[in-house]
């Protein structure tokens, strides 16, 4: 069976994941699955849906919000605790699953772990999969997070740098601050005409994950 192929998405909160997912399905002439990190979350038990949840408890074990001081500034932080990476693992795998029976997938993502890109990397082995950068400036997904119910001001800004940080190179990257969402797919869906090589780079590359300075 010919397996099906993936664009995995990683940015920050509000950077436009989603939007440029949805623009992708539109252009790209075959069926292919929106698959989002927010879907696994929604799917958790409320009581594991933490809001600044001390340690030991059900939302510090799923996915805690936090507030946090970073360089001085006020940020809410998003936190997987031990089940909460065991989901994001199943999410993984599932992915992987979906794609083995033929199907393509967009997956929208925030890499927050360097093992979280590691073990992409390792399930997607086999699987053609571009890695795409999603960027914006700070200001405006700071505009677009005032905007959207439910968003933690400040939670975009405590991830901004930091999931690009571990990648090293991505197969395309585009930026939605100022370009369309139609724009910014139309250039992945040209990039896709050449193989892909980011992730294949991240197996060759040792993982520091576990070892101590």
């Amino acid at each position: 069976m010919k397996k099906g192929k993936i664009i995995l998405l990683n940015g920050s909160s509000s950077a436009g994941k989603t939007t440029l997912a949805l623009a992708l399905q539109t252009l790209l002439k075959e069926p292919w699955q929106h698959i989002a990190l927010d879907q696994f979350r929604d799917g958790l038990p409320m009581r594991y849906r933490g809001l600044n949840s001390p340690p030991g408890t059900p939302g510090q074990q799923g996915l805690n919000v936090v507030p946090i001081d970073l360089n001085g500034e006020r940020v809410t932080s998003i936190q997987f605790g031990e089940h909460g990476d065991q989901v994001l693992s199943g999410m993984r795998r599932a992915i992987a699953a979906f794609a083995a029976v033929g199907n393509n997938a967009i997956v929208d993502d925030l890499l927050f772990k360097p093992e979280y890109l590691h073990d992409y990397a390792d399930i997607l082995c086999g699987f053609d999969t571009w890695l795409v950068g999603v960027r914006c400036s700070l200001e405006v997904v700071n505009q677009r997070e005032t905007q959207r119910i439910g968003r933690f001001p400040g939670t975009a800004t405590s991830h901004f740098h930091s999931i690009h940080a571990h990648v090293g190179a991505y197969d395309i990257e585009v930026n939605t601050t100022e370009r369309s969402a139609e724009d910014c797919a139309l250039e992945i869906v040209r990039r896709m005409d050449t193989a892909p090589f980011a992730l294949e780079a991240v197996r060759e590359r040792p993982s520091t994950i576990g070892v101590s300075e």
